[in-house]
């Protein structure tokens, strides 16, 4: 992650504390099925899905025909701006680097992808306005920001009638079926639950949590100690903490140092360089044997690069597997752009979101948005970028396994999926 991106991230979740029918020239158009599709069995209508491995696979150098049939159109509201451009800047460069490749073996049966950016600027009232200008657009389905805060306006102005893609967003409160909204995470009940089920299983007993009332950064810790007591643990001390502000951890230390054995796990949402600290006063203070787990939040601030970091254990998206798809993805962004694609692992939460807007197209044979989004929720089961999901009978937040990744020899390694 370079260094602009990581000072960027500091107020991405300072403000997740105090949070979280347009027009559509295509409508009725005829149906469309992939130009590159492979036979899955899988429950859709058409019985096939978007094969995903021959688009990473295309060569932008030596491409087909430009598809000339009626334009399959995706729209993203995204915020360039401190609080979310960590992930909605690679996000959004994914996704048209993805459309372009699309489009080189031939589009959706001969129909070409195009993607229109809207820059929200960390600003409600430009959120709104954004958004009326993508519906203007005639956008098939829009790709959201991260955050309530910005999410909820978005809905607001499509008002069910468009699918929304929340592609980076763990937030509880913005998936809704009913309003044509979708995560493409696993949300923070399901991370904190992964989370505290492996602390478990590794044999812990006792754990130690750090919690600032509020979403994410309260509400991760009061999922994991629900869960982990009710397995047999022990949660012998809840400190609070001020997110993105604190460093200097004295007061929380000096009592843990007089209740804690070393033996415990701790568990806090906070930021990568907020636990490294955290961690470097523990040690000064003899509790040098205790185990750090956390939230995506470690890996979007830049765990990877912080000091004192070998250990550590965060529940994230994905594991960027050599060879495998998200991989690819930056391999062939790198190939074509010759720059890196920062945040990989959301990169392909952004990959995944337009592929999944793109099977809903498929399985109904329509692009009409109210069409799409009823066969959105209709998918059982799709294999993307970050794993496997599918929408039924969860309401929009996709069941899906969460990475379970310790920092090894400075490595990021999966050591477990759960899920």
């Amino acid at each position: 992650m370079k260094l602009k991106n990581l000072i960027a991230l500091l107020a991405v979740f300072a403000l997740v504390a105090a949070a979280c029918g347009g027009g559509d020239d295509d409508a009725g158009t005829s149906p469309t099925t992939a130009a590159v599709l492979e036979d899955t069995g899988t429950e859709a209508p058409t019985g096939e899905s978007v094969d995903i491995d021959a688009v990473l696979a295309a060569d932008l150098n030596n491409c087909v025909a430009a598809p000339t049939g009626d334009t399959i159109r995706i729209g993203m509201a995204m915020d360039f701006s401190e609080i979310s451009g960590f992930a909605d800047i690679p996000g959004s460069e994914a996704v048209q680097h993805l459309a372009d490749l699309l489009n080189c073996i031939g589009g959706v049966n001969g129909s070409p992808v195009e993607v229109s950016v809207q820059d929200i600027q960390g600003d409600p009232e430009v959120t709104v306005r954004a958004t009326q200008d993508l519906l203007d657009f005639g956008a098939n389905f829009l790709i959201g920001p991260p955050f309530a805060d910005f999410g909820q306006p978005v809905l607001q102005v499509t008002e069910g009638n468009v699918p929304v893609f929340f592609a980076a967003s763990t937030e509880p409160s913005l998936p809704d079926v009913a309003a044509n909204s979708f995560l493409v995470t696993f949300d923070d009940t399901a991370q904190a639950t992964a989370a505290a089920e492996y602390a478990l299983q590794e044999g812990f007993t006792r754990a130690i949590t750090f919690s600032s009332p509020g979403p994410y950064f309260g509400y991760n810790p009061e999922i994991f100690t629900e869960v982990f007591e009710a397995g047999g643990g022990e949660v012998i001390s809840d400190q609070s903490y001020v997110p993105v502000d604190d460093v200097d951890f004295s007061a929380q230390v000096n009592e843990l140092a007089g209740i804690a054995d070393g033996s415990e796990v701790l568990y806090s949402a906070m930021l990568a360089f907020q636990v490294t600290a955290l961690r470097g006063q523990m040690e000064g203070q003899g509790l040098d044997s205790i185990t750090y787990i956390g939230t995506d939040a470690f890996e979007a601030t830049g765990l990877l690069f912080e000091e004192n970091n070998e250990g550590i254990v965060h529940t994230t998206h994905a594991f960027i597997e050599p060879g495998g798809r998200i991989d690819k993805l930056l391999e062939s962004y790198e190939a074509a752009n010759g720059s890196t694609l920062d945040s990989g692992t959301f990169a392909g939460l952004y990959a995944d979101s337009m592929f999944l807007g793109i099977q809903g197209i498929v399985n109904c044979g329509c692009t009409d948005p109210g069409g799409i989004g009823a066969a959105i929720a209709a998918i059982s089961s799709f294999n993307g970028f970050t794993g496997e999901m599918g929408y039924v009978g969860t309401n929009g937040i996709p069941d899906k396994p969460v990475s379970i990744n310790r920092v090894v020899d400075g490595v990021d390694t999966q050591v477990a999926s759960w899920g």
